[in-house]
């Protein structure tokens, strides 16, 4: 079954009788939205410089029952947070805030706890970025919207895939038809115009576009994406169960951005200012200042002329473009070691050259690669808290995730323990596409 082991009829079964109870129609009427959470293992750190990435789903993320409310009401429950929100949804919606291009923000693409504000705002932001298109919608929704178990979420994009799943809910109710391109530029307003927060769209179409055991890749320049499928004998994970690979995710236990230099933002200002040397080296002073509008060749022979710290931010650019052209060939060929290794490269140079993550997230690198069986492993997110993400094979992932638990809790002792001991690490699939059951 692969992917389609999650959800489990069990998990359904306990959602629809929830929204039956809060809703008083029968079970049968309960449509669901399943919306996955997505890792990225090739890629990281380019997206804000018109890059190539790498995604791919898994068979974890937001699971959303709902019924039609029968008028614009929308009741909302969740398993995580408190209370209930509701709205109409004939409601204006306006934006949250708007954060300046220029302003130091924390970028923080994880889920907002409900303190820092109502955990409906992502509700309401689907209902913004739909009215704010022109649809209006004359039915709500009553729902009960949960993430899955034993998860922290961080580094996986679970706000995209929370909003992704109030869009589907509410097209679905309101019997609109539409593209996953377009709920992909729905989802873009919510965070970018809504939250105001700034990030690109490479989670949202990997949720949107994905399908089992493929790698979406995407241009982060032009927004061109394509699937690139694995050759058959790692699709047929029905006939051979044991060949093939699993997904480890690994927590560290950190649940605020521990920063080991404290400039996220200043790393997006560095990357730009080298591009700007570079093209300016190149004599173009007129081309917009991102990575991916130099060449490969003009960074060869001008980069002697970038300090080093803009050096190190250059270099990780076109080492990962480099990466993820190989990766795409690796994946498609089930080259899985070959794979493996240009993901632990990846890693790497997100330490050395962009210079991110923290010493518990690092070490949590460095024991996945002496894990038995793993192919390769990279910090998942942003890498400044969460969780790492390695590609292990199959026959070898329980025995890897009870290396990685032992190993981590003897050098942090501490953050281990706050950990339960189901979900310090998980074994993951590779999922599918965000869908309504």
């Amino acid at each position: 079954m692969g992917a389609m082991s999650w959800p489990t009829q069990d998990e359904l079964h306990e959602i629809r009788k929830i929204v039956s109870e809060m809703s008083g129609k029968g079970t049968e009427d309960v449509r669901v939205v399943v919306s996955p959470y997505r890792i990225c293992p090739l890629g990281a750190h380019v997206d804000h410089q018109g890059g190539i990435v790498s995604a791919m789903t898994i068979n974890k993320g937001i699971l959303l029952g709902f019924v039609p409310s029968g008028d614009t009401q929308v009741a909302l429950r969740s398993g995580q947070f408190k209370g209930e929100v509701r709205f109409r949804a004939s409601e204006t919606q306006r934006p949250r805030l708007t954060i300046s291009k220029g302003e130091e923000t924390e970028v923080d693409n994880s889920f907002p706890s409900p303190d820092e504000f109502d955990w409906g705002v992502y509700a309401r932001g689907a209902l913004y970025a739909l009215q704010s298109r022109g649809n209006h919608l004359a039915q709500g929704i009553i729902g009960y919207i949960c993430g899955s178990e034993g998860l922290d979420s961080s580094g996986l994009s679970s706000s995209a895939a929370v909003g992704i799943a109030y869009l589907l809910a509410l097209e679905s109710a309101n019997s609109l038809t539409v593209s996953p391109t377009e709920n992909t530029e729905y989802d873009r307003v919510i965070e970018n115009e809504y939250l105001g927060l700034r990030n690109g769209i490479l989670d949202q179409s990997a949720i949107l576009l994905s399908r089992h055991g493929c790698l979406t890749y995407m241009n982060c320049k032009t927004t061109k994406h394509k699937l690139i499928h694995p050759p058959k004998f790692l699709e047929d994970h029905e006939a051979e169960p044991q060949k093939g690979y699993k997904i480890l995710l690994a927590f560290s236990g950190l649940r605020q951005a521990l920063t080991r230099n404290p400039g996220y933002n200043s790393r997006v200002a560095e990357c730009q200012e080298a591009a700007k040397v570079l093209l300016h080296a190149s004599g173009d002073d007129k081309t917009e200042p991102f990575l991916c509008n130099v060449k490969p060749e003009a960074y060869e022979a001008y980069k002697f002329k970038l300090e080093p710290n803009l050096a190190k931010r250059a270099e990780h650019y076109f080492s990962e473009t480099m990466r993820v052209t190989k990766g795409l060939e690796a994946w498609a060929s089930g080259a899985l070691r070959d794979f493996g290794e240009l993901m632990t490269a990846s890693g790497l140079s997100s330490i050395e050259n962009y210079e991110c993550g923290c010493e518990p997230l690092i070490q949590l690198y460095e024991v996945l690669l002496r894990a038995p069986g793993v192919f390769g492993a990279r910090f998942s997110g942003a890498g400044f808290r969460g969780c790492c993400v390695a590609l292990v094979d199959a026959a070898r992932a329980t025995e890897a995730a009870n290396f990685v638990k032992a190993e981590y809790s003897k050098l942090q002792p501490v953050l281990a323990s706050q950990l339960s001991h189901g979900s310090a690490v998980l074994i993951c699939e590779a999922g599918d596409c965000a869908r309504v059951i």
